[in-house]
């Protein structure tokens, strides 16, 4: 694990939001955007930052809506958080601070911001490295049954489509996020501290709302990435399984890496760091 971040903690408002995020690395370095996921925040980052701060680029690393400081401009604005919003989001930010093309990186939510932002806007992005694959759902053609044992894995998706889910979600919000943390990366054991640095940014006043609404909603479609690519997949994903269609592959552009990486769950840049590293400075050439 590396030291402390050596980082500035910074603000920028879009038309939709006041983000908050940190930067780490040179001001003139090619812009390197990560994109956390849920349950999750901008510490999951912390071990991946500083090689990449150190190679020379711009790091940047906000916290998605409903995390951390970031916050809603419109107090009465609904917490919506479909697909289209955290990508709009991220063209947003990018847009907020001047960057006109970046390298993105991320994961579950963040992965999904990534890809939709690759796909609304290619000529501003770089390069980019998903981890679960291609992260954009479907919710006009019925998902086809997973086996049993998948399909146990998303019980907090039909819980969270109930009253009682968003009820437990506001009171249990920090045992819920734990256990997920828990149960989508059996491997990984993470300490008190570990957990503790980030849980704060589920008292966030519009987590509960945007969770609800991101598991209640989904997109239309699902184009294709033209953008170059490496998808990266933790073997031990409880949640995103590592197998890849053939219909997700044909979403990628040829020549788009693979990677399955041994003894990792869902939370591939706290895990396993060096990875999301090597990934990203090989896509970058």
């Amino acid at each position: 694990m590396y030291d402390p971040v050596p980082m500035t903690a910074l603000s920028v408002r879009t038309p939709t939001l006041e983000i908050g995020y940190e930067a780490h690395g040179p001001g003139g370095g090619l812009p390197i955007v990560l994109l956390h996921g849920f349950p999750d925040d901008v510490r999951a980052w912390d071990d991946v930052a500083p090689a990449l701060a150190s190679a020379g680029y711009r790091v940047l690393i906000p916290y998605l809506r409903g995390y951390g400081p970031t916050r809603f401009l419109d107090a009465a604005a609904p917490r919506m958080a479909q697909q289209a919003a955290i990508g709009q989001d991220l063209l947003d930010f990018m847009d907020a601070l001047g960057v006109t093309t970046a390298a993105l990186a991320g994961y579950d939510w963040g992965g999904r911001a990534a890809c939709i932002a690759a796909i609304l806007a290619p000529e501003r992005v770089h390069a980019l490295v998903t981890i679960g694959g291609y992260n954009v759902q479907n919710a006009l053609a019925p998902p086809r049954p997973a086996p049993p044992a998948q399909e146990r894995r998303y019980w907090y998706q039909w819980y969270f489509n109930t009253e009682r889910g968003r009820a437990g979600l506001e009171r249990n919000r920090r045992e819920m996020c734990r256990l997920l943390w828990q149960e989508w990366s059996p491997s990984w054991k993470f300490d008190d501290a570990t957990f503790d640095r980030t849980a704060p940014s589920f008292d966030n006043p519009d987590f509960v709302p945007v969770v609800i609404h991101s598991y209640r909603v989904r997109l239309a479609t699902r184009p294709p990435i033209t953008v170059p690519t490496v998808v990266l997949h933790g073997a031990e994903d409880a949640v995103t399984p590592s197998r890849l269609s053939a219909d997700d592959l044909s979403r990628f552009p040829a020549g788009t890496q693979r990677r399955v990486v041994d003894g990792v769950g869902h939370f591939m840049p706290r895990e396993k760091p060096g990875e999301v590293v090597d990934a990203l400075l090989k896509v970058l050439g």
